[in-house]
């Protein structure tokens, strides 16, 4: 399960900022995370519930954005819209498709006290 690595990720980013930033407690941590990234959210929900115990995060709302797929069609040089990893162009039926968006995980945004 890749999550419980990507969870105990966040919360090293989050100690980080707060050494960095001088915050004593996060109540609210937003990522963003790609339709294309194969991370299961509700299992790094549990995840995120699992290592924070104890942290300075303990308790702290998880918010969960989706960033769409996004490709390039290299056969009739379009932007399209991705919804799985190897998807057909939904223009001319290509399988050509470079992707270009929706891979991502990123903490978006955090609220401390």
């Amino acid at each position: 399960m890749h999550e419980m690595s990507l969870a105990e990720g966040v919360l090293q980013l989050i100690e980080d900022a707060a050494r960095e930033q001088h915050f004593a407690r996060v109540t609210m941590v937003c990522l963003e995370i790609g339709a294309l990234s194969s991370v299961e959210r509700e299992s790094l929900a549990f995840c995120f519930d699992a290592v924070t115990r104890s942290s300075i995060a303990e308790g702290a709302c998880l918010e969960i954005l989706e960033v769409p797929g996004s490709g390039w069609c290299l056969p009739c040089g379009r932007a399209v819209a991705m919804a799985e990893l190897y998807d057909a162009c939904p223009h001319c039926g290509g399988y050509q498709v470079q992707v270009t968006g929706g891979t991502e995980m990123r903490v978006k945004e955090l609220e401390v006290e």
